[in-house]
């Protein structure tokens, strides 16, 4: 067992188990993925009763949830007040690449329970940012079709980066700079919206 699992029961108090747990969570998916999840396990990491993880979560899809949630909000965020469409891609890929774990779990609709208040919030909010990306864009017959376009891109490019399936593409660029350059070449209106250069 490593010193960070051998955290005193007394370090918890209050809301600090809930953020210890989703802390621990999170490492256990980035190294291992959701797959990897074990309430148990979490508890013995965290230095408590295998049964306080359950106090918080409920169950294994309850934290899994608390993630999802997590993570819409943490994109939503990040998203927030950037009104050019590009630069909105650039963010999508940035949370991905600085929340892996977060990114995994986001999207695995079978992972979490779908009418949790807090998750539904969160996706909206963030579904919003994302919307008005497009909402500016000129030219876009269908802001719909042009939002699904610019998604996908985005989602796409930071799947592919987090799995490492572009690594000889991008090479020693640095991703976000490669990211503009592709929406750059699909979308070449995007970064004339809204009066952005």
């Amino acid at each position: 067992m490593t010193s960070e699992n051998k955290t005193s029961r007394s370090t918890y108090h209050h809301g600090d188990l809930r953020q210890a747990i989703l802390a621990a969570a999170l490492d256990v998916i980035a190294a291992e993925g959701p797959g990897a999840l074990s309430l148990r396990d979490l508890a013995r990491r965290a230095g408590v009763s295998h049964a306080a993880p359950a106090h918080h979560f409920k169950d294994r899809t309850g934290l899994l949830t608390a993630i999802a949630a997590q993570g819409y909000e943490l994109l939503a965020t990040g998203l927030a007040g950037t009104p050019d469409l590009r630069e909105r891609g650039v963010r999508y890929v940035r949370f991905a690449r600085e929340h892996p774990a977060h990114f995994q779990v986001m999207f695995q609709p079978e992972l979490l329970r779908a009418d949790d208040p807090d998750l539904l919030a969160a996706k909206e909010r963030a579904s919003a940012e994302l919307r008005a990306g497009v909402a500016g864009l000129r030219g876009a017959p269908d802001p719909r079709t042009a939002g699904i376009a610019a998604w996908s891109l985005a989602h796409g490019f930071a799947t592919l980066l987090l799995t490492h399936n572009v690594r000889e593409a991008v090479g020693e660029l640095d991703p976000e700079e490669y990211f503009r350059s592709l929406t750059g070449l699909l979308f070449p209106q995007a970064g004339e919206q809204h009066g952005a250069p």
